[in-house]
C-alpha cells in the first residue's frame, strides 16, 4: 500500500511541476538553512570536547569589588598556587600554573618563524590530555625542553625528525625538542598553543615572577585545575572562595572571591556582570536555533498553504476513495506519504545546497566545520529531521483533505466554505510577521555596529602599525631604531608601549593623592610608554603638556586620560602627585604632567576606562608604534621599514599589524552575527515570497474565467492587478503591525547589554514595513499582471 501511495505522490508531483518546484525548492531552502545552523550550533556546543576530562577541568577565577562594582576574571596572584597545594590538594587531580599565550620567535638553522605558545607546569600536557605523536609524554621534565605542535614541527623541520633537536626561542634560549603533539582542533580554547615550555624556564627568565611568590596583590597569573573524582566544582569552590582574604588581610577591602570556572562554560557562558555569570555566546546559539526553527516553519507553511489551496482539485479523488471504502486514517496516511516524498527530495537538495555553501559559510562565520559524512548520529538525527518535517508540513493538509464528505464532492455541491481560506491567511500572516521581525532585527544589529564604528576613537589609527618586541634583542635599541626608521623617510614618528594600542594588559591600584575620598578603591588601566607615545598616535593633550626628554623629572611623570581625571576627582590634576601606599616598599611618587584625550582601548561598546600612561623607565616595551609617512604608499613604506628592521634584527621575522585592523577586530563578532542574520533573513524572505508566488499563481489560475469575463466587460490591467493583490497586501500589513512591537521588545532588550548603544528610531521600523510591502508587491505583481494580460478568449472558449 505504501508503494502505491508513493506512486500516486510521484504522479502528482509530475502532473503539477510548477507547484512541485516551489514546494520542493522552498522546503529544500528551509532545510538547508536549518541544517547549516544545526552544524554551527553543534560546533559551538562541542567546543573543547577534544579534552576527555572536560567535565572535570576548570580555570581558577577571581572576583574583586572596587567602589561597589565587582569585576571578574582569570587573573590571580601567584601565592594562591601554594595555598591550594598545601591546604586543598585532596580536591585536585592536577593543578598547574600557566602563562598567558604570547607570540615567540622560534629558530632552527636558517628557518625562523613566529608562533604563539605557553609556559606550563610539568603536568600540563596530562591535564589537557594532549595526543603525543613523537617523543615523551612527560615532555616538560627538563627545564630546557620544549614541546611543539605537529604543524609547528613541520614548519621548522619539514620531514626531519625533530626529537632531540635544538631550537632557539626568542633568539635567546636554546631549547631541546622533547615531544610533538597533534594540533589542537580549531574549536578549542587552546587551538593557538603551538608550543609549550616548562614553567621553571619562565621563572628562571623573569625575576619579577620569582619575586611575586608572596605578592597577593599582583594578579598577573593564571591557573588551571582538574578536580578529583570524588569532588564537584561547586563543592571545591565553596571550600576555597575566601582563601585569599583569609591569608592576606590587605586584600579584604576588595572582598576577593576565588572560584572554579568550568571548562564547559569557557566558550558559551564566559560573561560576568557585577560578579554574576550572565551568559555569553550561548545567546547566539539560542538566536540561531530560533532562526533555524522559524525558517523551517516558513518553508513548511508554504507546503501547507499550497496543499490546502489546491484542495478543490483533489476533492473528487478523496470522494471516490471514501465511497469505495477508504477510511480517514488511510487517506491521512496517503497524504503524509506524499509529504514524506516531497520532504525526502527536499532533503537531498538541501544536502547539495549545504555542501556547496559550507566553505563560504565557514569563511563568513570563521569556523572550520566539515560535513559529518561518517557520523552515524548525524544521519540518525537527519532521519528524525525528515520525519519531523514531513509531519510538520503534511499534518494539516492531510487532516484537511481527508475530512471532505464524499456525498457533497461527488454531487458537485462541494464548496470550500466561507472560512476555508482563513487558515491559509493566518499562516501567511505568521510567515511575514517572522520575516518582518527578522528584517528589523538585522537592521538594528547593523545600526549598533555602525554606531560603535563611528564613535571617535581619540587617536589617529590610520597609517599606524605595531611591531612586537618580545625578544631581548630589542633591549637598549629603541633610540637607534627610532633614528633609523625616521631617517629612512618611511616613518614620521615612533614610540614604544607595554601593551597594544587597542588593548589593556595591566591594571594598577594602591595609590593615594590629595583629596582621595575615604574608602575609595581605584582601578587604573596602566600603560608604560616612551616619551613620543602621544605624538606617534596623534593623541591630543587637553591639559598640561606631553612628556619631554628635556626634563629629567619626566621619568617620574604620568599622563592621565579625561576619564581618569573625573574618576580620581581632580578638577585641576596637572602637578598633583600619585603616591604608592605600600608601607613596606613604597615607590617614588608619580607626578601628573598632563591630561590626554580619551582613547578607546577596550570594547567600543563600553565606556572608556580610566587610564594612566607612565614614562617607561624600566624598558617594559612590548611594541614599537610606527606612524608611516602619509606622503608615500603603505607598500612603499613597509618595504623600507622591513629593510631597516632586517638590518638590525636579521634572525627575527618581520611581523607587523595595522592598528586600524586590530581595532576592526573588535567588531568582528557582532559583524559576523549581523551578516549571518542578514543572510538568514534574506533566505526567510525568499521562502515567504516563494509561498506567496505559488498562492498568487494558484489564485490567478482558479479565477482565470472570472478575469476573462472582467476583461471582456472592460476591466483594465490595473483593475485585475488590484483584485488579485489587495488581499495579500492586507495580510502583509497585518503582519507588519504584529511584528513591530515584538521586534521592538526583543531588540530593545538586546541593546540594554551595551552601555554605548544606538537609540531606536521610528524610521527603522517604517523601513522594514515598506521593504516587506515592496517585496510583496513585486512577488504578487508578476503573476497578477501575467493573468491580467492573458487573452480572455482562451480562458472563456470552453464555456
Amino acid at each position: 500500500m505504501f508503494k502505491n501511495y508513493l506512486k500516486i505522490a510521484w504522479r502528482n508531483l509530475l502532473k503539477n511541476k510548477g507547484y512541485s518546484v516551489i514546494n520542493i525548492g522552498g522546503l529544500a531552502l528551509g532545510m538547508a538553512v536549518t541544517l547549516i545552523i544545526g552544524l554551527w550550533i553543534q560546533d559551538e556546543l562541542s567546543y573543547n570536547s577534544y579534552f576527555k576530562n572536560k567535565g572535570k577541568i576548570a580555570q581558577v577565577f577571581q572576583s574583586q569589588t572596587f567602589n561597589g562594582e565587582t569585576g571578574t576574571g582569570p587573573a590571580i596572584p601567584r601565592p594562591l598556587e601554594m595555598a591550594l597545594r598545601d591546604g586543598y590538594s585532596d580536591n585536585f587531580e592536577h593543578l598547574i600554573m600557566c602563562s598567558w599565550t604570547n607570540d615567540h620567535y622560534l629558530k632552527y638553522g636558517e628557518k625562523s618563524i613566529s608562533r604563539p605558545g605557553n609556559y606550563m607546569q610539568r603536568v600540563g600536557p596530562e591535564l589537557f590530555n594532549l595526543e603525543i605523536i613523537k617523543g615523551e609524554r612527560d615532555g616538560l621534565r627538563e627545564i630546557n625542553s620544549i614541546m611543539l605542535s605537529e604543524s609547528t614541527a613541520n614548519a621548522l623541520f619539514g620531514s626531519e625528525d625533530p626529537i632531540g633537536k635544538t631550537i632557539k626561542v626568542s633568539n635567546e634560549h636554546d631549547m631541546n625538542v622533547s615531544a610533538v603533539y597533534k594540533d589542537i582542533p580549531f574549536n578549542n580554547t587552546f587551538n593557538d598553543t603551538e608550543f609549550i615550555i616548562p614553567w621553571e624556564k619562565y621563572l628562571a627568565n623573569n625575576e619579577w615572577i620569582r619575586n611575586a611568590e608572596d605578592q597577593w596583590g599582583n594578579n598577573s597569573f593564571q591557573m588551571f585545575v582538574q578536580i578529583a573524582d570524588n569532588t564537584t566544582m561547586a563543592g571545591v569552590t565553596n571550600k576555597i572562595k575566601d582563601i585569599k582574604k583569609t591569608l592576606n588581610e590587605n586584600s579584604a577591602e576588595f572582598n576577593p572571591q576565588i572560584f572554579l570556572f568550568p571548562m564547559e562554560d569557557w566558550h558559551l557562558r564566559s560573561s560576568f556582570e557585577n560578579g554574576e555569570q550572565v551568559g555569553g555566546r550561548i545567546k547566539y546559539v539560542w538566536l540561531f536555533g530560533i532562526i533555524g526553527a522559524f525558517v523551517l516553519l516558513l518553508a513548511c507553511i508554504n507546503f501547507m498553504n499550497l496543499s490546502t489551496a489546491r484542495s478543490e482539485k483533489r476533492a473528487k479523488e478523496v470522494g471516490i476513495r471514501k465511497s469505495i471504502g477508504s477510511q480517514k486514517g488511510q487517506l491521512v496516511y496517503q497524504f503524509l506519504s506524499e509529504s514524506f516524498l516531497v520532504v525526502l527530495f527536499a532533503f537531498v537538495l538541501a544536502l547539495v545546497m549545504v555542501l556547496l555553501s559550507l566553505n563560504g559559510f565557514n569563511e563568513l562565520s570563521r569556523k572550520e566545520i566539515s560535513f559529518p559524512w561518517a557520523n552515524g548520529t548525524f544521519w540518525l538525527v537527519s532521519l528524525g529531521f525528515i520525519l519531523f518535517t514531513s509531519l510538520l508540513a503534511g499534518s494539516y493538509p492531510a487532516l484537511y483533505l481527508s475530512s471532505f464528505r464524499p456525498v457533497d464532492v461527488l454531487k458537485g455541491s462541494f464548496k470550500a466554505g466561507k472560512y476555508a481560506g482563513l487558515p491559509r491567511k493566518i499562516l501567511v500572516v505568521l510567515q511575514f510577521t517572522v520575516s518582518v521581525a527578522f528584517i528589523i532585527g538585522t537592521v538594528i544589529v547593523m545600526q549598533q555596529i555602525n554606531y560603535a564604528k563611528n564613535r571617535p576613537v581619540g587617536y589617529d589609527k590610520e597609517g599606524l602599525i605595531q611591531i612586537p618586541t618580545f625578544s631581548q634583542d630589542f633591549e637598549g635599541k629603541y633610540d637607534l631604531m627610532r633614528s633609523e626608521f625616521i631617517g629612512s623617510g618611511a616613518v614620521v614618528e615612533m614610540s614604544t608601549s607595554s601593551s597594544p594600542t587597542t588593548q589593556i594588559w595591566s591594571n594598577r591600584s594602591g595609590f593615594t593623592w590629595e583629596g582621595k575620598p575615604e574608602g575609595f578603591q581605584e582601578d587604573l588601566a596602566w600603560t608604560e610608554v616612551s616619551p613620543e607615545y602621544a605624538k606617534s598616535l596623534n593623541l591630543k593633550i587637553v591639559e598640561g603638556r606631553d612628556f619631554s626628554r628635556e626634563y629629567a623629572t619626566d621619568s617620574l611623570g604620568v599622563l592621565i586620560n579625561e576619564t581618569a581625571k573625573k574618576y580620581l576627582g581632580m578638577p585641576d590634576p596637572v602637578g598633583k602627585l600619585l603616591k604608592d601606599d605600600d608601607e613596606e616598599d613604597p615607590g617614588p611618587p608619580l607626578k601628573i604632567i598632563g591630561v590626554v584625550q580619551d582613547m578607546i582601548t577596550q570594547s567600543p561598546y563600553e565606556p572608556v576606562k580610566q587610564g594612566i600612561y607612565v614614562y617607561d623607565r624600566f624598558n617594559n616595551s612590548s611594541y614599537y608604534n610606527l606612524r608611516l609617512n602619509p606622503d608615500q604608499s603603505a607598500g612603499q613604506n613597509l618595504a623600507v621599514v622591513e629593510r631597516v628592521f632586517k638590518e638590525h634584527f636579521p634572525d627575527i621575522p618581520f611581523e607587523y599589524e595595522f592598528v586600524d585592523s586590530q581595532y576592526g577586530e573588535k567588531f568582528a563578532s557582532e559583524e559576523r552575527i549581523g551578516t549571518l542574520s542578514g543572510v538568514f533573513t534574506a533566505l526567510a524572505i525568499l521562502i515567504s515570497c516563494l509561498g506567496l508566488f505559488g498562492l498568487t499563481s494558484f489564485v490567478a489560475e482558479q479565477r482565470k474565467k472570472e478575469i476573462g469575463v472582467r476583461k471582456v466587460l472592460g476591466a483594465t490591467i490595473f483593475n485585475v492587478w488590484n483584485m488579485l493583490s489587495k488581499d495579500f497586501l492586507k495580510l502583509v500589513i497585518i503582519s507588519c503591525f504584529i511584528a513591530v512591537p515584538i521586534a521592538y521588545f526583543i531588540m530593545n532588550g538586546w541593546l540594554q547589554e551595551y552601555p554605548y548603544r544606538v537609540v531606536l528610531k521610528w524610521w527603522i521600523f517604517a523601513l522594514a514595513m515598506l521593504g516587506a510591502l515592496g517585496v510583496t508587491i513585486l512577488t504578487v505583481s508578476f503573476q497578477a499582471i501575467k493573468a491580467a494580460k492573458a487573452n480572455p478568449v482562451k480562458s472563456l472558449r470552453t464555456e
